[in-house]
């Protein structure tokens, strides 16, 4: 029998695409840019999951939620997986360039003002964006929101408190 790897590969990726953030579930952990890869090497799957934070509480969460939402995969014969393996890696950081256009927007929908983008270099951080009104005349309320990944802000135009996503 020949073992079908790009369809196991394809079939992954489906399925991690599905799974949500526990913190944020309007996103996929896809669309927020932590898998860092996905491998199919003699008969084990792996998934690299990359975290925004080091000791992100929610990490062993979702790599527990991959592993179950993976596990089914193994009873497909033509895949021929024995093993999931879902491994943590921070030989590659991960950045808010990661998160997809899909995932900038459903952060905004859900109340979220995106990081921006990683690569501006500025003595201070920019204003974040009002994901309500699309305001730039936001005030930093606290850097620290209620995870490590996430602050709270005020708009001074529509008046919103908001939450962002910090860049890793």
């Amino acid at each position: 029998m020949t073992t079908d790897l790009a369809g196991a590969v394809t079939r992954t990726w489906q399925i991690l695409a599905g799974i949500v953030d526990p913190e944020i579930p309007a996103i996929s952990i896809v669309d927020l840019g932590i898998v860092g890869g996905v491998s199919l090497s003699e008969g084990t799957l792996e998934v690299e999951l990359l975290p925004t934070f080091i000791g992100c509480p929610a990490l062993e969460m979702v790599q527990a939620t991959v592993r179950q939402q993976l596990e089914p995969l193994r009873l497909d014969r033509r895949l021929a997986i024995g093993r999931v393996a879902v491994t943590t890696s921070y030989a590659e950081p991960w950045t808010a360039d990661r998160i997809t256009p899909v995932g900038r927007a459903a952060l905004r929908a859900s109340g979220f003002a995106p990081p921006e983008s990683s690569t501006a270099v500025e003595a201070l951080p920019a204003r974040a964006t009002c994901p309500y009104c699309g305001s730039r005349r936001t005030v930093l309320e606290n850097a620290f929101g209620p995870t490590r990944c996430r602050s709270i802000h005020y708009c001074t135009d529509c008046r919103q408190p908001f939450e962002q996503f910090k860049d890793g």
